[in-house]
């Protein structure tokens, strides 16, 4: 049965979605402030966290910060604010989804399911002795490690996913659309901006002038490309 962390202060809201999620066969576990939140997370170590923005003592933006240094858990951000830029924030500061107040029951568990097939595809990883190395930057399916010069890099999970696909096909250009439907599902429902922030954020950790990128190309009107850096 699969975990759910809700960390939602309004219990008008979380009450409705315990029972409901918990018809849908999910043991949900429910903390009402950031804090608390936190502390179950790292107690319970559930299958997908659903977080909301606007909570006492914390906000869900921080965190959303404090998990992301100590887990890849999904997490789906939920707020009442419809303006792109606090969805952004949200997908900036480590969150895999996000789902704007009022929303659909259905729409809800539709993005958590989503979210678990993904975790489950990134169980069936390559051997750890399958690498790949593209200038500084070494990626290592088996161990989801990445290093550039030897050092390790931090990479959230869809960090290292899309970095994973970018590098096996290097030197081909990938269209917004290919890399969304492989690395967030086919079924994922969301804005093609959460690409777009997640290759920047890529490009502030494997580029030494994210301004001028060497490695992650972008190919205007269609997509991206790694370059294969071929003296």
């Amino acid at each position: 049965m699969p975990r759910l962390l809700l960390v939602e202060d309004d219990q008008n809201i979380a009450q409705p979605l315990i029972f409901g999620l918990q018809k849908e066969n999910f043991e949900v576990f429910h903390a009402t402030t950031g804090p608390a939140g936190i502390v179950m997370a790292r107690q319970y170590h559930p299958d997908v966290i659903l977080l909301d923005i606007m909570l006492p003592e914390m906000d869900g933006y921080e965190v959303c910060r404090v998990l992301r240094k100590e887990s890849n858990v999904p997490i789906l951000m939920i707020t009442a604010r419809g303006q792109e830029l606090e969805r952004v924030m949200g997908l900036e500061v480590g969150a895999d989804d996000y789902i704007v107040k009022p929303f659909s029951f259905r729409e809800l568990v539709a993005r958590v399911r989503a979210l678990l097939r993904r975790v489950e595809l990134d169980r069936q990883e390559a051997p750890p002795s399958d690498r790949l190395v593209i200038g500084e930057i070494a990626l290592d399916r088996g161990a989801r490690l990445v290093t550039r010069a030897g050092q390790p890099l931090e990479l959230s999970r869809r960090e290292f996913e899309l970095l994973q696909v970018l590098m096996e096909h290097a030197g081909q250009a990938l269209s917004r659309q290919e890399l969304l439907d492989i690395v967030w599902g086919e079924d994922w429902i969301g804005t093609p901006r959460t690409l777009d922030v997640h290759i920047r954020w890529l490009r502030e950790k494997l580029e030494k002038d994210p301004a001028n990128p060497r490695y992650i190309e972008t190919v205007h009107g269609y997509g991206y490309r790694f370059n294969r850096l071929e003296e």
